[in-house]
């Protein structure tokens, strides 16, 4: 079979695509692009976004999806072989990508945790351990204020943001949040419930504002948890495979959950999955029945042969050592550029590997900043549930001089938005 390759698409122009949005998906998705900028983002690689203008950004945004950078060679490698044999597969025979990607993810979590599901998104993965909680007779759902888990309807109930909530009530019930950080919250409701609990917790809360927890409190929440009986879910969707300088975040505590959920990072920028790693006795009914927990695209060959990919490249290029050397290196400078600049508008510059987040004191400076660095070259986030963050998540595979560049460009974005806010700011 001769295949005829397909001439180029004409793209629309900016307008014509603004256009588009408007009438075809959200009038506040255009509008939003608009605030941005009204860039148009047409091709990646490596550390690198390109518009349709021909214009380079630097991307520290992706919301912690690029770790090893837009189109890793080894990723694109998997993925192509894929794409011209066999990118999606029948569910009915066996399928060797499927297993060899869960042998992949298991070598690298936490030892105890044995069984893979895969599923397309990571509130899909967090849907998947709400069930797999429900199998095992955890009923009563905790996870935390500021927490960010999803938006399909029980990663929403977890989600510690009436903002987001209220629109969709009523939502599961029987659901409490407690404060991040706060054992002895944790302790009060666990012991109300015992037997009954499944608490969700992130390593660092990356929607909130990268907030870390105190020193313990992991190794807390999971002593509370073998207490009263509850199961303990890490969402390292953000945080894990080496974003905060160690493979999963649990590690810095040496603590292995119940059950782990995986995503961002697990698709190598290139093809969207997440998973779900258990215990076997966490895992126990979905290992008796195949058909209990379905999807017809979990565990598809394409997403497979990129998270094998995704998994390599972070193994091969030692990315998790890489995203703490960087996210040392980086965190110090901003530390320098931004509170130079801001001073005592900032409440603090923190971050653990390459999750970081500048804080200020007051509503606005955050969102400026992040309209400012884009004018400056440089893609950052916003932080969904704190409107006084700005965020960075940047590859690990940022060179010399792509951190020149951010540094260069931090500086100047302070330096013009600084004037606003601290009028007698004379800069670093």
């Amino acid at each position: 079979m001769t295949i005829t390759p397909l001439a180029p698409d004409v793209l629309p122009d900016r307008h014509e695509l603004g256009r588009l949005y408007r009438s075809r998906l959200s009038k506040g998705r255009a509008t939003l692009g608009e605030m941005f900028g009204g860039h148009v983002e047409v091709a990646s690689e490596g550390a690198w976004v390109t518009t349709s203008n021909g214009r380079r950004f630097l991307n520290c945004g992706g919301y912690g999806v690029f770790l090893t950078g837009a189109r890793h060679p080894a990723v694109i490698r998997r993925v192509a072989e894929q794409l011209h044999t066999h990118p999606v597969a029948t569910r009915i025979f066996l399928e060797p990508q499927a297993a060899l990607a869960a042998d992949a993810l298991v070598s690298v979590v936490p030892e105890g945790l044995s069984r893979v599901h895969f599923a397309g998104s990571g509130a899909e993965a967090v849907e998947t351990a709400i069930k797999l909680a429900r199998t095992r007779g955890r009923t009563r759902l905790v996870a935390t204020h500021g927490g960010y888990h999803g938006k399909t309807m029980g990663a929403l109930t977890l989600t510690g943001k009436s903002l987001f909530q209220d629109p969709f009530r009523p939502l599961l019930p029987d659901t409490t949040h407690v404060p991040y950080g706060d054992a002895e919250a944790l302790r009060d409701v666990l012991a109300r419930i015992p037997g009954e609990g499944c608490v969700f917790v992130e390593p660092v809360q990356g929607e909130a504002g990268v907030v870390i927890p105190p020193a313990g409190y992991l190794t807390q929440v999971a002593a509370l948890c073998a207490e009263f009986g509850a199961l303990l879910v890490l969402d390292e969707i953000q945080t894990g495979l080496g974003r905060l300088g160690t493979w999963w975040g649990a590690d810095a505590e040496g603590v292995v959950p119940d059950i782990l959920l995986v995503g961002k990072g697990l698709s190598g920028g290139v093809v969207p999955v997440s998973a779900v790693v258990a215990t076997p006795a966490a895992f126990k009914a979905f290992d008796q029945d195949p058909y209990l927990h379905t999807s017809t695209f979990s565990g598809v060959p394409l997403a497979m042969a990129a998270a094998r990919g995704a998994i390599e490249a972070i193994k091969d290029n030692d990315l998790v050592t890489r995203s703490r050397t960087l996210g040392e290196e980086i965190l110090t400078r901003l530390r320098t550029i931004v509170v130079g600049h801001f001073g005592e508008v900032v409440r603090e510059v923190r971050g653990r590997g390459l999750m970081l987040g500048i804080e200020f004191a007051e509503p606005g400076p955050a969102g400026d900043l992040l309209i400012e660095l884009i004018q400056q070259g440089v893609i950052a986030n916003h932080s969904l549930n704190s409107h006084l963050v700005l965020r960075l998540t940047p590859p690990a595979v940022l060179d010399s001089t792509d951190l020149e560049f951010l540094y260069e460009a931090m500086d100047r974005a302070c330096r013009t938005q600084a004037a606003r806010y601290t009028p007698t700011s004379g800069g670093v």
